[in-house]
């Protein structure tokens, strides 16, 4: 005969609900500060010992609770933030259900000790092992304090699965990052062991973030902010080139609470494709705030996870948000360091958000001039005139570099042979023109170049110091971007071949040239079958016309095939266009003048996304002079 069935004892249920809600100390605490947050507190203070295994306490000066109500906190299901479905379904609220307490009761000796506004005392409430004592006075400044000793201490079979006591702090610290993350307006504090590990004063956000997330993060980190369809997302989108191993630098913020959702993570990703390294993780720090009716935050025991009334346009939202303001980087802007060094020394009484990036207006530049005899020379006050984005229709492979300063090479050749020299005039090499200084005016962001490193990096200088561009990075960028504007506008401009160019071919790429002709005409390929085993490209991109055309047609061709014509368009279009660029970008070891240099100089910074390659890989670098200096203890 089978057991009847009965009901559980309240304290035996409060222990189950606490295996689903307290997993770990990082989890009590973290209901913990949200009732603090919930209750108003613009001061909050965290003790720990042992990782929070022996203690948790948290202080906080808001609201407080009333004497009557002490015991019933205590109780299962009893809170004052819902009263009916209506409230539950626009709850605006971190906390709700009414069971953290009670859960965290159940599994600890816990001491809630409080004082609302204008009470004359504060009343204290014990709760040991499912025994609740009676409310008593006690000495308590306005606010609560709620300690909470030896996690599952009566239940050891859960209590021999916590970790150790550093690894339990890291959880707890970690939670305690993302409230204060969210809540710049707390000023909080964290102290594990008596030892403070965290002292954040009231803040912007910019400064909040700047503390939590480092120096490297802001001054990398782009600024988001985006507003459609009653959706509101804003904060700061780490810098593709600081990408993570992994995920533990991404805060999504949901209302102001914190959340791990596939959705959001999808959407992010989507946004950071394009520039992304491989397998590395982004990093951010993004609020969204929308209608608590369009968001369901009680899906999950720890409301860690949402779910979205309108998921796809919220994916769509988040995806456009965040792309954009990483298209909205080009090299050579202004860093966005000294923005965040600024808000991180700011009062923290402003009120206003500091901009972790700050915005460059281009000056007015003069076009370079060659003086006579002594080879290349700027003007006297140097300035070099922006490369028009508009010239890439007639090709923006390097040759058109070398068309638009045809002669140029053979003058400095010209400069630096013996009878173009004086007595009066020293011999100088072709670059020795006057090069900016630091406190010249008006510098181009990335300066101007003053030389070739093994056919592979441009050496520049700007106002700040020594600009290092990886020529091919930055030019398979250029074209890359270029190539997509053609597309989307059904413009990709084809240049005909004056001798087609022939190469063997198999059956399978014979019939994908056939199959697929129309695909190639978009991608500005044309290709001709010649035979059972030959084809010849007749006519190529002309953003690519110093592109080896078997070699890029073979590539087009595989990916057809493997994806196929209209979805490989689509879907897998930037992929495509990816491949197409790396053919034509200027290859390594090509020699390029210093006209040549300064102009892909120019198109890196009136280029979006120009800080990364195609592959996500950093297309520059920049050394200041202090860090030249230290790398010869000069001064020191």
């Amino acid at each position: 005969m089978s057991a009847r069935i009965q009901r559980l004892p309240d304290h035996l249920v409060n222990q189950i609900a606490a295996g689903e809600v307290v997993e770990r100390p990082a989890a009590a605490l973290k209901e913990l500060l949200e009732n603090s947050i919930d209750a108003g507190a613009s001061r909050v203070t965290v003790d720990l010992a042992e990782g929070g295994i022996r203690l948790i306490r948290v202080n906080d000066n808001g609201g407080g609770i009333a004497a009557d109500d002490l015991a019933l906190a205590l109780d299962r299901h009893a809170t004052s933030k819902i009263r009916s479905l209506d409230d539950l379904e626009h709850v605006g609220t971190l906390g709700f259900r009414g069971e953290g307490l009670a859960s965290i009761a159940a599994i600890s000796r816990l001491t809630l000790t409080s004082r609302p506004p204008g009470a004359e005392m504060a009343w204290q409430v014990l709760a040991q092992d499912g025994a609740l004592h009676p409310p008593e006075p006690a000495a308590h400044a306005e606010g609560t304090t709620v300690e909470v000793a030896d996690v599952y201490f009566n239940t050891p079979a859960r209590r021999k699965f916590l970790k150790s006591p550093n690894t339990e702090y890291a959880h707890c610290e970690a939670a305690f990052e993302r409230i204060a993350l969210a809540h710049p307006e707390v000023e909080m504090t964290l102290r594990h062991n008596g030892k403070v590990s965290w002292r954040l004063a009231r803040h912007t956000l910019a400064e909040r973030v700047g503390q939590l997330l480092g120096n490297d993060f802001a001054a990398g980190a782009l600024s988001v902010d985006a507003q459609a369809a009653g959706l509101t997302l804003s904060g700061f989108a780490g810098s593709p080139t600081l990408g993570k191993s992994s995920r533990d630098a991404q805060y999504f913020f949901v209302n102001g609470r914190f959340v791990r959702d596939k959705l959001v993570n999808h959407a992010v990703r989507q946004a950071y494709h394009d520039v992304l390294h491989h397998d590395r993780h982004p990093s951010y720090a993004l609020f969204l705030t929308l209608d608590p009716a369009a968001v369901d935050v009680n899906v999950h025991p720890t409301k860690v996870e949402v779910r979205f009334r309108e998921a796809q346009a919220v994916h769509q939202f988040i995806f456009h948000a965040v792309n954009k303001a990483l298209a909205a980087s080009k090299a050579g802007a202004d860093s966005p360091a000294e923005g965040a060094a600024d808000a991180l020394d700011a009062p923290a009484a402003s009120g206003a958000r500091a901009p972790l990036l700050g915005s460059f207006e281009p000056p007015p530049r003069r076009p370079a001039s060659s003086g006579s005899g002594g080879g290349l020379r700027y003007d006297s006050a140097p300035r070099q005139s922006r490369l028009p984005l508009s010239v890439a229709e007639h090709g923006g492979g390097s040759g058109f570099y070398a068309s638009l300063f045809a002669g140029v090479r053979e003058a400095e050749q010209a400069a630096s042979t013996p009878e173009h020299h004086t007595p009066s005039q020293p011999d100088a090499p072709p670059s020795a023109a006057r090069l900016p200084t630091r406190h010249d005016d008006a510098l181009p962001p990335l300066g101007f170049a003053l030389a070739q490193l093994h056919g592979v990096y441009i050496l520049a200088q700007n106002a700040d110091g020594l600009v290092v561009v990886d020529m091919h990075a930055a030019h398979e960028r250029i074209v890359y971007e270029r190539l997509k504007t053609q597309f989307d506008a059904q413009a990709i401009v084809q240049q005909p071949l004056l001798l087609p160019v022939a190469f063997a071919a198999d059956r399978l790429e014979t019939a994908a040239a056939h199959d697929h002709a129309e695909a190639l005409a978009a991608l500005g390929l044309e290709l001709a079958v010649l035979g059972p085993g030959q084809l010849a490209v007749r006519a190529a991109p002309a953003l690519l016309k110093d592109a080896d055309p078997a070699p890029l047609a073979r590539a087009m061709l595989q990916e057809l095939r493997e994806h196929g014509g209209s979805q490989a368009l689509t879907e897998h279009r930037n992929a495509l266009l990816a491949t197409m660029a790396c053919h034509g970008a200027v290859r390594a070891n090509r020699s390029l003048t210093l006209p040549e240099m300064n102009a892909l100089l120019r198109d890196m910074e009136a280029t979006e996304r120009s800080g990364q390659c195609n592959h996500g890989r950093p297309t520059w670098r920049a050394l200041s002079m202090k860090e030249l200096d230290g790398l010869f203890m000069r001064g020191q």
